[in-house]
């Protein structure tokens, strides 16, 4: 027999793999599901991000290994679009990582700053992987509640002074997974005078900037005076160009920060494939209006369910960035009771607020990537169900 390590013996199931398990049993019976749990665009790559991509794999020089870092014309054009986008200068050699899918970073990079008994401050409800990197590094996490009277906005102040003592990592991520919760330049002006009166590193997962609606536009951290001091920022292109499955995200900021996270790449993986990198260079500098495209048609989806749900009597607010909805559960309901009686009752997946933490009790998460039918067909079964 075979024991698994502690580290992964303390890891809670994975949220998205337990939701697929009972999708799975339900489809088993014949039901047609509308998946609304994971958060995975269902609109194709565009053309000609596409194209790029195959004109790159007939060139032999990209069929060798990558660099860990990535290539440098791909950090080029990850620097040219921040400063296109938020007026921020970048060196892409020495503040720009190339990653292989954001998720990948993310759990790589308390390996380079966390020492076994160091804490990381992790937001709660929250992308799982904030906890598990730094379970996998040896740290401890201590979770900052994410609450509506905040505008689901971590309260700093409440952070007791032997946390703060102990911690190496201050985990953000606006606009926010699950909550679709907004900040604003003013927050983090806020944070980064925190992180540098507490000496703590900014960790910023910015995958949902592109994803905004009506007046808002999200800022990045490094937009604020002093953050590239103490501040290394995640971006994806996942969501914003519907890459999900091409695995490709860079890591910007503070050039310690970022050289910290390149050594554990170049020691843990050969980088990422260079024929995507090509095509992530088409998307970064490329017209941008299939960004545009792609917001406008998550705006509808948004409208579509939002007021759906606000007709069957559900506390929700449009959200002003995310393809997340965040909702609350029906009086006399927990999250996962919830959303057991839509999958088996309703034949709709929405993931329980619950799974992504503690304070998401009481909401549930519905993930817009389904087309406006298959929305309005699910605002149909759930006014037929009985709360």
């Amino acid at each position: 027999m075979f024991s698994f390590s502690e580290r992964l013996q303390k890891l809670p199931p994975y949220l998205f793999v337990e939701l697929d398990r009972m999708k799975a049993e339900v489809q088993a019976k014949g039901v047609d599901v509308i998946d609304l749990g994971v958060g995975d665009p269902d609109l194709p790559t565009p053309s000609h991000i596409v194209e790029a991509a195959k004109k790159a794999l007939d060139k032999p020089e990209n069929h060798h290994y990558p660099s860990s870092a990535g290539m440098l014309s791909f950090r080029q054009a990850a620097a040219n679009w921040m400063k296109n986008r938020f007026g921020v200068e970048l060196d892409p050699q020495k503040e720009v990582v190339a990653l292989i899918g954001s998720k990948e970073g993310i759990a790589h990079f308390p390996l380079a700053f966390v020492n076994p008994g160091d804490v990381v401050l992790v937001p709660t409800p929250a992308y799982p992987v904030y906890h598990i990197g730094t379970l996998f590094a040896g740290g401890e996490t201590y979770y900052m509640p994410l609450l509506p009277e905040n505008n689901f906005l971590p309260d700093l102040k409440n952070i007791p002074e032997d946390i703060l003592s102990r911690a190496k990592i201050l985990w953000l991520n606006y606009p926010n997974n699950p909550t679709a919760a907004v900040a604003d330049k003013n927050f983090f002006a806020e944070v980064i005078a925190f992180a540098k009166e507490h000496n703590l590193i900014v960790a910023h997962d910015a995958a949902y900037t592109e994803l905004f609606f009506d007046d808002y536009v999200p800022p990045s951290i490094l937009e604020v005076e002093g953050a590239k001091e103490v501040a290394i920022e995640f971006h994806s292109l996942s969501k914003t160009y519907c890459m999900t499955g091409w695995r490709i995200a860079f890591a910007v900021g503070n050039e310690t920060l970022v050289t910290g996270l390149t050594k554990v790449k170049n020691n843990v993986d050969s980088g990422a494939f260079q024929v995507v990198q090509e095509a992530a260079i088409a998307a970064l500098t490329g017209d941008q209006q299939c960004v545009a495209e792609f917001r406008n048609i998550f705006k509808k989806r948004r409208d579509v369910l939002v007021e759906g749900l606000k007709k069957l009597g559900f506390q929700v607010e449009a959200p002003k960035a995310t393809f997340y909805v965040w909702a609350r559960v029906p009086e006399g309901y927990t999250s996962a009771d919830f959303a057991a009686k839509l999958l088996k009752e309703a034949g709709i997946v929405v993931t329980p607020g619950n799974g992504f933490g503690e304070p998401g009790e009481g909401f549930f998460r519905v993930a817009l990537t389904v087309d406006e039918k298959r929305l309005e067909e699910a605002i149909k079964r759930i006014s037929s169900l009985k709360f």
